[in-house]
C-alpha cells in the first residue's frame, strides 16, 4: 500500500478552510493509503520561536484531527518533535542541499520579508527538513498547496541526490498529491481571497455558536442587486460559495432566485448561512470538547502513533547510517 505522509504546524486551531480543503479527504484517505499524518511543532519554531505552550497546541490539533475523523487505528498520528531520528536525517540532506538552492525558494523569501528581524537558520532550511520528514517514512505521496510545491522540489532533489552520491535506489522521489474536485477552496468572510488564520477571516472548527453567528453577520456584502438577473460581485459570490458548501441545494436556490428578482436581503441570507454553518460545526466542535477534555488519551494516541513513526524512520535510518559508511 502507497504511503502518504501530511503535516500540519501547531500555531492555531483548524477552521472551515482546513476541514474542506484537506481534513475531510484525509478521513478518506485512510482508508485508501498507508497514512501518517504529523503536527509540526519543529517547523512552527521558525516563525514562533517562543511559543508559549507548544504541548497544548500540539494536543488542540490532535483533538481537532480526531474530531474531524482521523482514526488512530487506520493511520499513524504523531507529534513530529516524539521522532528524534528525523533530525539526523535533516543533518545529512543539509550536507548534499546547496544555498543557493534553498535561497531561491519563494516561501523562504515571503517569511523574510514578513519577519526581517528572525531570519534564522531554520527558517532557511525549511524544505530540508521538510524532506526528511516525508523521507524517514519513504512516502510516496504528500498532499500540499501551490506554496509548498518548490519544497516539495527540494524533496525530490534530496532523494535523487542521496541516491546518486552513495549509488542506491533508496530514496524514492515523493509526488505531490492534488486533491482536486475532493478539497473545497473556502472563501473568508472578508469577501476576497479564501479563509486564513493570518487573514483574521475564519470560522474555527472550535467556535461556539454565537462566535460563528456573530461573525457570519459580519461577512462582507455591498448594496445588494442592482439589476434582475445580474452577475454577482466577487464578494457576494464568496457568500454563495460558503452557502454552498454547508447549506443544502434547495437554500441556494431560493437565495440565487432573490438575488436574480433583486429581493435579496443579505440579513436573512447570513442568518440562514450562519444557522447552516452552526449545523455543521455543532458535532465537530462537540467532539473536539470531548477529546481536548481526555488528555490521557490524547498522549496515549500520541505515544503510540510515534511508537510506529520511530519504527519506520528507524528503519530508514539505519539504512542510511548503512550506505554513508557510519556504525549502525
Amino acid at each position: 500500500m502507497d504511503t502518504v505522509l501530511s503535516g500540519i504546524r501547531p500555531t492555531g486551531n483548524l477552521h472551515l478552510g482546513n476541514y474542506y480543503g484537506a481534513v475531510r479527504s484525509f478521513v478518506k484517505m485512510q482508508y485508501e493509503y498507508n497514512c501518517l499524518f504529523f503536527i509540526a511543532d519543529w517547523h512552527s519554531l521558525t516563525t514562533h520561536p517562543t511559543p508559549e505552550n507548544i504541548q497544548n497546541s500540539a494536543r488542540t490539533i490532535l483533538a481537532e484531527y480526531l474530531a474531524c475523523g482521523l482514526d488512530p487505528e487506520k493511520a499513524t498520528i504523531y507529534v513530529q518533535s516524539d521522532v528524534p531520528e528525523t533530525l539526523e536525517l535533516y543533518l545529512y540532506f543539509n550536507m548534499n542541499t546547496y544555498l543557493g538552492e534553498l535561497g531561491r525558494v519563494t516561501t523562504f523569501k515571503e517569511k523574510a520579508r514578513q519577519q526581517p528581524d528572525n531570519v534564522n537558520a531554520g527558517l532557511f532550511t525549511y524544505p530540508t527538513l521538510m524532506a526528511a520528514d516525508i523521507l524517514q517514512h519513504r512516502a510516496k505521496y504528500v498532499p500540499v498547496g501551490k506554496d509548498q510545491e518548490q519544497n516539495m522540489e527540494i524533496a525530490r532533489k534530496c532523494a535523487r541526490r542521496f541516491n546518486n552520491i552513495y549509488k542506491t535506489e533508496l530514496f524514492p522521489e515523493p509526488q505531490n498529491y492534488y486533491f482536486g474536485a475532493e478539497a473545497l477552496k473556502v472563501p473568508g468572510l472578508d469577501g476576497t481571497g479564501k479563509m486564513g488564520k493570518s487573514d483574521g477571516n475564519c470560522i474555527y472548527l472550535c467556535d461556539e455558536e454565537k462566535v460563528v453567528r456573530k461573525k457570519v453577520m459580519r461577512a462582507v456584502t455591498d448594496n445588494g442587486p442592482q439589476a434582475l438577473n445580474s452577475e454577482k460581485p466577487e464578494v457576494i459570490e464568496n457568500l454563495f460559495k460558503m452557502m454552498s458548501i454547508v447549506s443544502d441545494a434547495e437554500t441556494v436556490k431560493y437565495f440565487d432566485e432573490k438575488w436574480n428578482d433583486c429581493t435579496l436581503r443579505y440579513g436573512d441570507m447570513k442568518k440562514q448561512l450562519a444557522e447552516d454553518m452552526v449545523k455543521v460545526l455543532n458535532p465537530i466542535r462537540e467532539r473536539i470538547q470531548e477529546f481536548s477534555a481526555n488528555t490521557e488519551l490524547l498522549d496515549k494516541i500520541a505515544r503510540q502513533g510515534a511508537e510506529r513513526a520511530r519504527e519506520s524512520a528507524s528503519a530508514t535510518l539505519k539504512e542510511v547510517r548503512k550506505i554513508i559508511g557510519f556504525r549502525i
